[in-house]
């Protein structure tokens, strides 16, 4: 049986905090699968798992240009072990399935032990390997009206 995990968090900082807390436990090779409507989170997951990896530059959603590469950082605070040398972001939501995926080269990414972080990866099902650490991602209730001007 798979172990799954509740967690929730009261607003965008508080996702990157869990992000960072899982990316400061990923080892080379690791896929992470995020689900999630629009809006979810997914990439405010990312940006606070790439501060636990060390990376350095920003974390922005790759949407349309499918996959960003980022450095793992120097100052990488993860445990000492076999270091992965970069982040890959994948967002397939415009693809159209398993073919197009596959042609982003992610598995050579995988191969060369980069971590992976696919948004979106039921655009593409069977390219995942059975170790991949699966996280959904779903937006808070909305409580009130919506709309600007004081309550009623």
């Amino acid at each position: 049986m798979t172990a799954q995990h509740v967690f929730v968090t009261r607003d965008a900082d508080g996702t990157r905090g869990l992000g960072a807390a899982l990316g400061r436990r990923l080892g080379p090779g690791a896929v992470v699968l995020l689900r999630g409507d629009l809006g979810a989170g997914k990439t405010t997951f990312v940006q606070g798992l790439a501060r636990g990896l060390g990376v350095a530059d920003a974390v922005i959603s790759p949407t349309f240009v499918l996959v960003r590469e980022h450095a793992v950082g120097a100052d990488d605070p993860r445990p000492a072990g076999p270091p992965a040398t970069r982040l890959v972001h994948a967002d397939l939501y415009r693809l159209r399935g398993a073919a197009d995926a596959a042609a982003l080269g992610l598995d050579d990414h995988l191969a060369a032990g980069d971590i992976v972080v696919v948004e979106w990866p039921e655009r593409a099902p069977g390219l995942w390997p059975d170790d991949a650490i699966a996280v959904a991602l779903e937006g808070a209730p909305r409580e009130g009206r919506a709309g600007p001007g004081p309550a009623a």
